[in-house]
C-alpha cells in the first residue's frame, strides 16, 4: 500500500465540530509492499498532544480491511471502528476505506513505553523526542492486561515457549491436540521471534505467529505485536526502560489552540456522561471554547478518531479581546 504525505496550508483551520482532524487524501491502492513496521511521528511542539492525519486508501478487491490495517500498522478494532459502513472481510474493489492514522497521545508520562489498553495501541518515546507506535492486542475479558507502571527486565530473541497449565486446560477443553512441554523457537511459536519480558507477572511484549488477530482482545495477558513491529521495536528499548500501562477510552489533547477529544468506548457498554469526559479544568476553564456538540458526536459515534470538539484563545488573541472590550 502505497503512502503519501499532504501538505496542508499551516494557516487554514477547520471550525469547531468539522470533524476528523486535518484533512484527508484518497490514494489507489497499487501493487504490493511490505507490511509497515511503524508509524513514526515527530512532534512539532512538545506541548501538542496530536500527531498524525488520516488518509484514504481505495481498496482492490482481494483486499480486507486487516489487510489493508497490517500494511499501515493499524488493528482490526482499528479499522473497524473508523470504517463502520464498510464491510471488514468483503469491503469490495474500489471502496474508499479511511486508515486512522491520528492519534491523542496517552495521558501518561512520556517516557519509555506507554500502552493504552482502550485503544489497543503501543507509544513508544525514544530519547530523540519522535513518537513511534504499534497496533497491539492485549487480554481477553477475564485475562486482562495489568494497568500500572512496570519496567522491562529482559530481550528475548527467538524465545521458546513453556505453556502453563492453564494453557494446556484449554487445549484439552478444545478437544484438540494436547501442546508439548515446550515449543522451541520457529515458525510454530506463538510468542514469535521476539519477546520483551516485563516486571507484570507472566507478561511479555512479543511477536505472534497468528498476525491477524492484532488489534482484539485475544491473549490470556500478554501484549501482541505485528512480526515485523516487534522487530524494530526490539533494538530500540533497553531493559529496565519504563512500561506506563493505562486504560483511557477517552483521550482529550491539544494541537496548538485546537482542542480534540478521541474516542475508544466499549460498543456494548454505555458511553460516559459528558460532564466526566471532559474533566472540569478544561470545561471551566475561561479561554477554552467547548463544543458541547461535538463532544457529543464524538462520544457516539466512537470512532476512535480525534474529533475537533474546541479550542482555546491564544496570549494574543487575550490581549487583543482586552483591548477591544
Amino acid at each position: 500500500m502505497k503512502r503519501q504525505t499532504l501538505k496542508l496550508n499551516q494557516g487554514w483551520r477547520p471550525p469547531i465540530g468539522a470533524g476528523l482532524l486535518g484533512l484527508s487524501l484518497v490514494l489507489s491502492a497499487t501493487g504490493w509492499s511490505p507490511p509497515a513496521a511503524a508509524v513514526t511521528f515527530k512532534l512539532a511542539n512538545p506541548n501538542d498532544d496530536v500527531v498524525g492525519r488520516a488518509f484514504y486508501v481505495k481498496t482492490r478487491k482481494a483486499d480486507t480491511l486487516l489487510d489493508i490495517g497490517r500494511q499501515n500498522n493499524m488493528g482490526y478494532d482499528d479499522m473497524r471502528l473508523a470504517n463502520q459502513k464498510v464491510d471488514v472481510w468483503v469491503p469490495g474493489s474500489g471502496a474508499d476505506v479511511l486508515v486512522p492514522d491520528t492519534f491523542i497521545l496517552p495521558d501518561a508520562p512520556r517516557q519509555g513505553i506507554v500502552l493504552n489498553l482502550a485503544e489497543k495501541r503501543l507509544y513508544f518515546f525514544p530519547a530523540s523526542g519522535e513518537v513511534v507506535t504499534h497496533a497491539i492486542s492485549i487480554g481477553r475479558d477475564g485475562l486482562d492486561t495489568p494497568v500500572g507502571r512496570f519496567k522491562i527486565t529482559a530481550k528475548v530473541k527467538d524465545p521458546t515457549w513453556t505453556p502453563t497449565a492453564a494453557h494446556h486446560a484449554d487445549r484439552a477443553k478444545e478437544g484438540r491436540e494436547p501442546l508439548p512441554a515446550v515449543v522451541p523457537a520457529g515458525p510454530d511459536n506463538p510468542l514469535g521471534s521476539y519477546a520483551l519480558r516485563t516486571s507484570a507477572p507472566s507478561i511479555l511484549i512479543h511477536g505472534t505467529n497468528k498476525p491477524w488477530g492484532l488489534g482484539m482482545e485475544v491473549s490470556r495477558g500478554c501484549i501482541r505485536m505485528y512480526p515485523e513491529g516487534v522487530e524494530q521495536l526490539f533494538p530500540l528499548v533497553d531493559v529496565n526502560a519504563p512500561i506506563t500501562i493505562v486504560d483511557q477510552p477517552y483521550k482529550l489533547g491539544w494541537r496548538g489552540d485546537e482542542l480534540y477529544l478521541e474516542v475508544h468506548r466499549n460498543p456494548d457498554g454505555e458511553a460516559k456522561p459528558l460532564h466526566e469526559v471532559v474533566p472540569a479544568r478544561l470545561a471551566q476553564a475561561a479561554d477554552v471554547n467547548l463544543d458541547w456538540e461535538a463532544v457529543k458526536r464524538a462520544v457516539e459515534e466512537n470512532t476512535g478518531l480525534p474529533r475537533l470538539v474546541g479550542d482555546r484563545h491564544s496570549t494574543a488573541n487575550r490581549l487583543y479581546l482586552d483591548m477591544i472590550f
